[in-house]
């Protein structure tokens, strides 16, 4: 029997939004998920799929936590998903590298290589020759590295199709929807109200990422201050096991994929609501990748695109309840949504299912003006 009374609304169907209503449905509940275009076409489908909260240097100890938290749940979360929808999403958990060029670079990540183990997080320094025989593509100016052997990477693209698939057998209805509003009395959430109809529900979910904070209907207490953060990427064509892990170069990263694409991102360009690619964000991209590796200049340029990013003034998500009963957010993930995903869709099925958990505190919509936030976050690759 649902231990829950009455249907969920998920608004938005990302990663994150998927995830929520797979979850979910999971543990019984019926639920919906609307989105005015193609599930988990938007930001889910831009990224890179990069699982490395250590890597990101994520400075918040709340938002590390739970990135931590969120990284190990992957497996399992992968496993889940792949059986009931019958879709692999390509997790590799092989280690990320972070490759040093100059002797300030090397000493940095010498530094961090010690933070790290007194953490107990898995890392190895590695000398030029050893980083070669890591990843041989890099060029001959690469004078170490930093290896963390927990992270690794998806491929979002591929998981996207697999939350829908496993939604979609697990009962979940998602709808492409054209303008959904929020309905709700001064103390709790309705329903939502769709171009069909209107449609109740116990609880509702903003899961709309860049464009969390123009969901009509909310509250003004319920605004999230997200803002879009547009990123552009480009791939290459690369040989089978050319490049072996997700790289971190100077301005840069490169993911490899199985279907012989390497993925190299990504420009972070603040206050930008288009997403068209320029031809400054592919140059300062391949500019980037061919200072660390010249070796990729005889690769063919296979496809370019742009996403955005939900962004917010403190660099945290916003997650969990508001002041509006039953209406809840998961939103504002930045450049972390794919990692978060797990964890964010477990935490908010708690926050629904029995209330909200101390874990989401730090994330909450109340937090707005008491914390400092490290806004240079939004500023580097």
């Amino acid at each position: 029997m649902s231990r829950f009374d009455g249907d969920v609304i998920v608004v938005g169907a990302g990663l994150v939004g998927l995830s929520i209503a797979f979850e979910l449905a999971r543990r019984g509940a019926s639920v919906r998920v609307y989105d005015r275009g193609e599930p988990a076409r938007g930001a889910s489908w831009a990224g890179a799929g990069i699982l490395a909260p250590y890597t990101e240097r994520l400075s918040n100890p709340a938002l590390l936590a739970l990135g931590a938290a969120s990284l190990d749940e992957y497996p399992a979360f992968v496993q889940r998903v792949q059986a009931c929808g019958g879709i692999d999403a390509h997790l590799r958990v092989n280690g990320v590298v972070y490759a040093a060029f100059d002797s300030a670079q090397l000493e940095a990540l010498r530094l961090q290589a010690q933070t790290l183990n007194r953490a107990g997080v898995a890392c190895e320094l590695l000398d030029r020759a050893s980083t070669l025989a890591a990843e041989p593509w890099l060029g001959s100016a690469v004078t170490g590295a930093l290896l963390k052997s927990a992270e690794g990477y998806v491929d979002n693209r591929r998981l996207g199709r697999a939350l829908l698939a496993a939604c979609q057998a697990s009962g979940v209805i998602v709808e492409r929807a054209g303008p959904v509003r929020l309905e709700s009395d001064s103390r709790r959430v309705l329903g939502v109200a769709t171009a069909q109809g209107f449609v109740a529900a116990r609880a509702v979910v903003n899961a709309c990422g860049a464009w969390a904070a123009q969901l009509p209907g909310v509250p003004q207490s319920c605004i999230p201050p997200v803002v879009a953060v547009k990123g552009q990427m480009v791939a290459l064509a690369i040989p089978p096991g050319f490049a072996r892990r997700a790289t971190w170069v100077p301005d840069a990263y490169l993911v490899p994929r199985d279907d012989g694409r390497l993925l190299i991102g990504a420009t972070v360009e603040p206050g930008e609501r288009d997403e068209r690619v320029t031809a400054d964000g592919v140059h300062r991209l391949l500019h980037a990748a061919l200072a660390a590796a010249p070796a990729l200049a005889q690769f063919s340029l296979t496809e370019s695109w742009a996403g955005l990013r939900p962004g917010t003034p403190d660099g945290l998500p916003f997650l969990g309840g508001t002041p509006v009963e039953g209406l809840f957010l998961a939103t504002g993930h930045y450049r972390n949504g794919i990692l978060l995903a797990p964890a964010t869709a477990r935490l908010i099925a708690d926050a629904i299912e029995v209330g909200a958990p101390d874990l989401l505190r730090p994330f909450s919509i109340g937090r707005l003006g008491t914390e400092a936030g490290p806004r240079e976050r939004m500023t580097r690759v």
